[in-house]
């Protein structure tokens, strides 16, 4: 082979790789975005039921009623009103204890503090439906059980030793020599925590807010289990009910859940650079 040859070799082998890694891209994006297409085509088709709807989305037309039927003749603004009290409390509630903890426990030396970090290394292993029993006979003990703010604990239990974990590692590549210096001027440890280490940690910080804000939206399984009254149902509950052995109304589902991802969508859109921030780069490293 000719070094002419050689080149229109390789040009050809680099056309033809180029060409298989745009039509696996093309593949896969058909592949993810065609459930989120469909549902989008559910939540304005005519009908009720799943089996009504044509393959080929929008080919039935387009309906506003089930947004209407939502709004008017269920309690879909309280689900989602109760679902938003809920997310707002466990995220700001999570994100006091968790950098307060961590902190302290980057911070500070005391006895207990390897076997309380191991403790809560151990606890985050174990998924959180493992001590369902025990959760269950606590919040009734408590008075938590069907309130809102009985499910906010458990969230609030459950988010805390993995953030925990999590949040420390990261103030821990926090220059000390930043407290040092407070403390040479006369500041606290509650106001190094607040005016020094929080506004360092912020990406962190905001990550742990989005997720722990998220994590409530779309859960069942809690809810399911401390919730009975229809006035205290979340958005995952009500939803549901749509999608029974004795209720079929999978389009009346889908505009529900476009309803949620709207905000959302709106919400990454403002926060996605804090997300990418506290994955990358953080305070200056000692």
């Amino acid at each position: 082979m000719t070094s002419e040859n050689e080149k229109k070799y390789y040009t050809n082998i680099q056309h033809i790789s180029k060409v298989l890694m745009v039509m696996f891209f093309i593949i896969v994006s058909l592949t993810v975005l065609y459930p989120m297409v469909y549902v989008v085509s559910g939540s304005v088709a005519p009908g009720n039921s799943i089996a009504d709807m044509d393959p080929k989305p929008f080919a039935r037309g387009v309906t506003w009623a089930h947004f209407k039927y939502l709004f008017k003749q269920t309690q879909y603004g309280l689900w989602f009103l109760n679902t938003l009290k809920i997310a707002v409390s466990t995220s700001v509630i999570t994100m006091i204890i968790t950098s307060l903890s961590a902190y302290i426990f980057s911070r500070f030396r005391f006895s207990i503090k390897k076997p309380m970090l191991m403790s809560l290394l151990i606890l985050q292993v174990f998924p959180s439906f493992v001590g369902m029993i025990a959760i269950y006979v606590i919040i009734q003990r408590i008075g938590g059980f069907d309130t809102l703010w009985g499910l906010v604990l458990v969230y609030i239990a459950g988010n805390i030793p993995y953030d925990v974990w999590m949040v420390k590692s990261y103030i821990d590549t926090i220059p000390k020599s930043l407290d040092e210096a407070a403390r040479i001027d006369g500041a606290s440890h509650f106001r190094i925590w607040a005016t020094i280490v929080m506004p360092v940690a912020k990406p962190i910080i905001t990550f742990l807010g989005i997720t722990t804000f998220t994590g409530p939206w779309m859960d069942f399984i809690f809810p399911k289990m401390i919730l009975r009254s229809p006035e205290k149902q979340t958005l995952a509950l009500g939803l549901f009910s749509f999608v029974t052995d004795k209720k079929n109304e999978f389009t009346t589902f889908a505009a529900g859940s476009i309803i949620i991802a709207i905000p959302f969508v709106i919400f990454f859109i403002f926060t996605q650079k804090a997300m990418m921030m506290s994955m990358g780069a953080g305070a200056v490293k000692e």
